[in-house]
């Protein structure tokens, strides 16, 4: 075994564990805002979209750094920028301070993610096996805990006290990590070199399509983490603790299928787990659409969780592994397209279920991932055989 990659395989699973245990430790820090800068909901919206806009306009620039000076060098200098991130946000005096704060938050962030899943793939490439889907598994492992330890601390210690300590832990991971990272060559090469005059925005039709697929992907995700609640409020009248098992549920079965997509992925491949994750994802989806309990909405969702878990690391590690172009280039094209979906469709689909309700609207959103299933064909970059793997740097 390569004991350097196995050992890299730890270091960015911490960087992982990292990314998601600021984003986790973030949410309960969301609602403090509106006393904090005395500002209404809208407003508060606003910031929001700032963050995530941020995240996804960095994204291709990430790729490019990727590209020109490789992965480690990029995550480590990105990982770093994100350890401050969440105290400049809470420290932040007045609006005119947070917002860009909120910026930066979302583009250090977000180019950081580009650059583990980037790292991930090189890592894939010298195990020669996959490691994508456990991976994101850390980071739904760290998510949770930042979400869970960061409100217990919010709760008794204060914002800023909170603020900080998630500084001081994200700052342990990194450190930890940076050392056992692949120290890769730069990702550059003549086809890449070729497009030197288009380095942000890919041409190829076939690495868009891919980020289409992501889109697909993670909209039915965003659906479900935020209106299922409401969902199960409004069609069945459920109480508050009910209503959040729905997420909870998704949630759970996804960290579990992730931390085994990797051994599924490695047996059958990643067009066959694809095309069936798709149909599981897509049957859970219209289970939830066609429930006639609480309960049964949310085993179905549940079930759709099972099913979302491999589908964005497969298209991750696909993106890496993309003909004709970097692995930073093609993640970072795919991720900004997924993302951009998140970012939209929040309000897109609280439009569509004030005009056809909630059932049409779960039903339609299980036909994008029937899409995805069809499509599974296109990831079979994700899978990476000895023969060809590229030398060591």
């Amino acid at each position: 075994m390569d004991r350097q990659a196995a050992r890299a395989r730890w270091a960015v699973a911490a960087m992982f564990a990292a990314n998601g245990f600021v984003m986790g430790a973030w949410a309960p820090q969301i609602p403090l805002l509106l006393p904090r800068h005395d500002i209404t909901k809208p407003v508060l919206g606003l910031l929001i979209l700032v963050l995530g806009v941020g995240a996804v306009g960095a994204m291709l620039f990430a790729g490019r750094l990727i590209t020109r000076f490789g992965s480690a060098p990029v995550l480590r200098a990105f990982s770093l920028c994100v350890i401050p991130v969440l105290p400049f946000v809470v420290f932040s005096p007045n609006l005119w301070v947070l917002a860009p704060a909120m910026a930066v938050f979302g583009a250090m962030a977000g180019c950081m993610d580009v650059a583990m899943n980037a790292q991930a793939v090189q890592i894939e490439r010298r195990l020669h096996r996959a490691i994508m889907s456990s991976s994101h598994g850390f980071w739904s492992l760290g998510g949770f805990f930042g979400a869970g330890a960061g409100a217990y601390v919010l709760s008794h210690f204060g914002s800023e006290a909170q603020a900080l300590a998630v500084a001081v832990v994200a700052a342990i991971l990194v450190f930890s990590a940076m050392p056992f990272l692949i120290a890769d060559a730069p990702h550059e090469d003549a086809r890449t070199r070729a497009d030197e005059k288009h380095p942000l925005l890919p041409r190829d039709a076939s690495l868009w399509i891919l980020g289409a697929m992501a889109l697909f992907s993670m909209v039915p995700e965003g659906s479900v983490m935020d209106w299922a609640a409401l969902y199960l409020k409004e069609t069945w009248g459920s109480e508050p603790f009910v209503q959040g098992l729905a997420f909870a549920f998704f949630a759970g079965a996804m960290a579990i299928m992730r931390f085994l997509g990797d051994s599924v992925r490695n047996r059958f491949g990643a067009v066959q787990t694809m095309r069936i994750s798709g149909l599981i994802a897509a049957a859970g989806l219209m289970g939830g659409a066609l429930a006639t309990t609480p309960a049964l909405a949310i085993a179905s969702f549940a079930v759709s969780g099972l099913g979302v878990a491999n589908m964005v690391p497969i298209l991750f590690s696909a993106a890496g592994n993309h003909p004709g172009h970097a692995a930073g280039t093609g993640i970072a094209a795919v991720t900004m397209v997924g993302y951009a979906g998140i970012l939209v469709a929040p309000s897109t689909i609280g439009f569509v279920v004030e005009h056809i309700g909630f059932r049409p609207t779960y039903a339609a959103l299980s036909l994008l991932l029937v899409v995805v299933a069809l499509l599974a064909g296109r990831t079979a970059a994700a899978d990476m055989r000895p023969a060809a793997a590229p030398a060591a740097a």
